[in-house]
């Protein structure tokens, strides 16, 4: 549970443990149009990369040169070297909001929650090899291990589809419930996030049944495993928290409350979880022997985080020294869906609480 007298008693320089590293933390502020990087020792911005329009999702190369972000709504790649925080290259690419490499590498599959399209590309080209139209919102995607079939779930039509990689054709659609968000493969089945209801549907990857449910708090979202793989963490936006799942049981552990939209999660070395705020611009930093936590502010609107692994710190610049190409001022999304945070670009427009907050789609 979350102590905050303790957190206050101890200041923010005695959460950190003696002898932490100098780790950069990237955040998509997908409503301020910018990466923060941030330094995790002093929790201070070293570096801002300006996006064209909103950054959602990011992930890394296999070979951990490059953090590759999706800007969806300005239709780019950004590939940085994630040591370094540099922009190595800037792609034009069709509204990537969610992807993911295939286990074997060989092959980068992109959902388009506004296009309504699922594009399959070979990874180490980008060479587009096929592209499906799909039912309302693809929104999140998983693969099976040996990497022959994606699922991706389909938020406005309560699907979940299995595609076949090799004859880039869907296989089946099944409903699962409610505005279905993140999908991960778990020990032979797939646990489904229902944004619209209240629990994690696992989900019989031959066919597409839910087998059980798990209640996770309303606004279900994603199940993130732990490093060590024996547990899971489950974000639920609307009533704010995480709960703690065992990994072989899928039995809840623990519940953690935590206000402001828990979201996207990523884990230091130390095994912290770092967690982005949607509704109130902060990112939270769980210690998981303890459920203790603190946080710090960020950009409008956080979603994808990545921790780099890092011994020294960098400089401690404000703005990044790349610049977009072609850049644009940050506009407002070009539609609101159930996991969208509804804020304009005007500066002075206060944040509501998370209670007044309508869910939106991404």
């Amino acid at each position: 549970m979350r102590r905050a007298c303790l957190a206050l008693c101890l200041g923010l320089a005695g959460f950190v443990p003696a002898g932490a590293r100098a780790d950069l933390v990237y955040v998509l502020n997908s409503a301020d149009a910018s990466i923060s990087v941030i330094e995790s020792t002093t929790r201070e911005e070293v570096r801002r990369i300006p996006v064209l329009r909103e950054a959602h999702h990011l992930i890394l190369s296999p070979d951990g040169r490059e953090l590759l972000v999706g800007d969806s709504g300005g239709n780019e790649l950004i590939a940085i070297d994630p040591a370094s925080a540099t922009v190595l290259r800037r792609e034009r690419f069709s509204n990537p909001y969610h992807m993911e490499l295939s286990p074997d590498g060989r092959l980068l599959v992109v959902t388009s929650l506004r296009r309504d399209q699922v594009d399959i590309y070979e990874a180490a080209s980008r060479t587009l090899l096929a592209r499906l139209k799909v039912p309302d919102k693809p929104s999140h995607l998983a693969y099976t291990p040996d990497s022959r079939t994606a699922f991706v779930t389909l938020q406005g039509a309560r699907g979940l589809m299995a595609i076949d990689l090799a004859t880039q054709k869907p296989l089946w659609t099944a409903d699962v419930g409610p505005q279905p968000a993140g999908v991960t493969w778990h020990n032979g089945r797939l646990l489904v996030g229902i944004m619209g209801s209240d629990h994690i549907a696992v989900v019989n990857p031959a066919d597409g049944k839910v087998e059980r449910t798990i209640y996770a708090g309303r606004g279900a979202h994603t199940v993130f495993p732990s490093p060590d793989r024996k547990l899971l963490y489950v974000n639920s936006r609307v009533d704010s928290r995480i709960t703690v799942l065992d990994a072989e049981t899928l039995n809840p552990k623990a519940v953690w409350p935590l206000p402001g939209g828990p979201d996207c999660i990523a884990f230091d070395p130390e095994g912290r979880l770092w967690v982005t705020l949607r509704w109130i611009a902060r990112v939270a930093i769980i210690d998981p022997a303890t459920g203790e936590t603190d946080s710090f502010p960020v950009g409008r609107s956080p979603h994808g985080i990545f921790v780099e692994k890092r011994a020294t710190p960098l400089p401690p610049l404000t703005v990044s020294d790349t610049a977009p190409v072609e850049a644009q001022p940050a506009a407002a999304p070009l539609t609101q869906t159930e996991d969208e945070v509804p804020v304009r670009p005007e500066p002075a427009a206060p944040a509501r609480p998370a209670s007044q907050r309508r869910l939106w789609s991404r």
